[in-house]
């Protein structure tokens, strides 16, 4: 069966041409829109099921956003077709739970590698191999965000296929699995929560390209219990300018 027809990718509807090498990813389609606010020239060029692009240019660069939709399986096809038609840099922009009792609600968490607890990472690679962000990436948006100010953290997130199984894992039929799980990711330092990342990482791994991944912390269920100061944000324009950031920051090493 061909998943493409001249050229047009058969999930996210773009051909070669559309968009720029440097795409970033977040999950909402409506989230779009915002984030081609900070290009220039910005067109809608593609609009099907969960995946909205926009393309535009940054610093003279094309550059393209593209939702993902929520969880590892349609992030990794639209990564999988993105670098189809060309794309090669990649930062996904999203919101995570704090995990670690020092991640507060509002703080920007940039992921260094992710827990692969999901199913699509497992299709591609045996689960011994690591879901790793590229240390480039890593880099400028940890400058980026530096240079925004306030507080972010770098480290470890967690990957998981079900909300619910981590908002109320004790509900569940494996709430033995999930619970204990969730004692170990805080123990092993694990920053925040969230469902894309390691499908991504692995998936950017198989294909040769690069990503990174920034996200605004919505709260943290683990201050809530202990009865800590527990703010609820969920703005995520400063995750947004810090991946926006970090790609004027590539674009411009690359033309070094």
């Amino acid at each position: 069966m061909k998943y493409s027809h001249d050229g047009e990718q058969y999930h996210i509807g773009l051909r070669e041409g559309d968009v720029g090498k440097y795409v970033i990813l977040p999950g909402d389609p409506k989230r779009c829109k915002k984030i081609a606010e900070y290009f220039d020239d910005a067109k809608l060029v593609a609009d099907n099921r969960e995946y909205t692009t926009y393309t535009g240019y940054l610093n003279g660069e094309k550059v393209s956003v593209t939702s993902t939709g929520i969880g590892g399986p349609s992030a990794a096809i639209a990564l999988e077709e993105l670098v189809n038609v060309g794309a090669e840099t990649f930062i996904r922009v999203g919101t995570c739970g704090g995990i670690d009792i020092n991640v507060k609600g509002g703080d920007i968490v940039i992921a260094t590698g992710a827990v692969r607890m999901e199913g699509t990472s497992k299709e591609y690679a045996p689960i011994e191999f690591p879901a790793v962000a590229d240390i480039d990436i890593v880099n400028a948006l940890t400058t980026a965000a530096k240079s925004a100010g306030g507080e972010f953290h770098r480290g470890i997130v967690q990957c998981k296929d079900s909300f619910y199984g981590q908002h109320s894992p004790e509900k569940m039929p494996v709430s033995y699995e999930l619970v204990d799980k969730w004692d170990a990711w805080k123990r092993l330092g694990c920053l925040a929560s969230e469902m894309e990342s390691a499908a991504l990482f692995v998936v950017a791994s198989f294909r040769k390209v690069k990503i990174g991944s920034v996200f605004l912390t919505v709260a943290n269920q683990e201050r809530e219990k202990e009865g800590l100061e527990n703010p609820v944000v969920h703005d995520t324009d400063k995750a947004i300018r810090t991946a926006i950031e970090a790609i004027k920051i590539l674009i411009n090493k690359s033309k070094e």
